[in-house]
């Protein structure tokens, strides 16, 4: 039997981790997160950590492995998780991974997209302008020289920003061009599934989610972590516009009400990135767990491509 990895993703908020724990239960098997929101020891419930029942439901890997003081990146995260992999799959036929970012999935998957050096200062001088101009001139200015990138990559994250802008403006060639790279050849083969429901539906989801984190205590979280405000891990939505609440520049209404509209931005941005990947078999939020197996068993009995 060929060693696979089942790939679950879909919008957030859209039940995949309640997806994999059945799967995971059933295959008798383990989880590897590629959430990287939930890499953080210090982050919970902004983040949407499974709870204690879910993490007992099945053996989960990187899942508040690393603290937000910690350097950690996509190359980091794909090195230590094929390490993790190997270990998993001397004693598993099947392994789970499931988050909701891409990038991180992919590069696990199919290995990281390499780019041309570029000269340091081009991103010297686009830190410059994040501080003096702001970020939504460089997502502007992105908009201008790589459309798709604009429309797929999280614009609200600087460092992702920034390096969609660097390779453009060194290169003189969209960033986007360079996500075509071949598939590094694995020692397993993939299954992606992906969890999907109409807009109205996935923004609803969100917006009750938010509500639930905020009953939770995500305002006395993100107090927690006020004076860390600075680090990347911390740049994120849920966290961000709760520190301008701390500050006095928006009402907290406001403030929760921008969790909502910039969860549902990041949820159309995963869709759109995940839509480019045809090889995704797409199932609705509701449906049978069981039709979803037998999906994947078929499927496990296919060589691989």
């Amino acid at each position: 039997m060929a060693k696979t990895l089942i790939s679950i993703v879909g919008p957030t908020g859209i039940g995949k981790t309640a997806l994999s724990i059945k799967l995971a239960t059933h295959f008798n098997t383990e989880i590897i997160s590629s959430d990287s929101r939930q890499f953080f020891k210090e982050m919970t419930i902004g983040t949407a950590v499974p709870s204690e029942e879910e993490l007992n439901s099945a053996k989960h890997h990187f899942i508040q492995h690393i603290s937000i003081n910690d350097t950690y990146n996509v190359g980091q995260f794909e090195k230590d998780a094929i390490q993790q992999l190997e270990q998993l799959f001397i004693k598993h036929d099947v392994i789970i991974m499931v988050g909701g970012s891409a990038l991180y999935s992919n590069a696990v998957i199919n290995g990281l997209d390499e780019f041309p050096e570029v000269s340091k200062s081009v991103r010297e001088n686009l830190n410059i302008k994040l501080q003096t101009d702001g970020i939504e001139s460089l997502q502007e200015e992105l908009k201008i020289l790589d459309k798709k990138s604009y429309e797929t990559i999280a614009i609200d994250n600087p460092q992702r920003l920034i390096r969609a802008l660097e390779i453009s403006i060194g290169t003189g060639k969209p960033y986007s061009n360079f996500l075509s790279n071949p598939k590094r050849k694995r020692f397993f083969k993939t299954i992606n599934i992906g969890v999907n429901a109409d807009r109205e539906i996935i923004y609803n989801r969100i917006n009750q989610r938010v509500d639930i984190m905020v009953e939770n205590g995500l305002i006395n979280e993100a107090k927690s972590l006020l004076d860390f405000k600075g680090l990347n891990a911390l740049n994120t939505v849920g966290y961000k516009e709760l520190f301008k609440y701390f500050e006095d520049e928006w009402a907290l209404d406001f403030a929760i009400s921008e969790i909502k509209k910039n969860t549902r931005r990041f949820a159309k941005r995963q869709l759109t990135w995940y839509r480019k990947d045809k090889s995704i078999k797409w199932f609705d939020y509701q449906i049978n767990v069981n039709e979803v197996i037998e999906y994947i068993e078929k499927n496990i009995k296919k060589p691989a491509k």
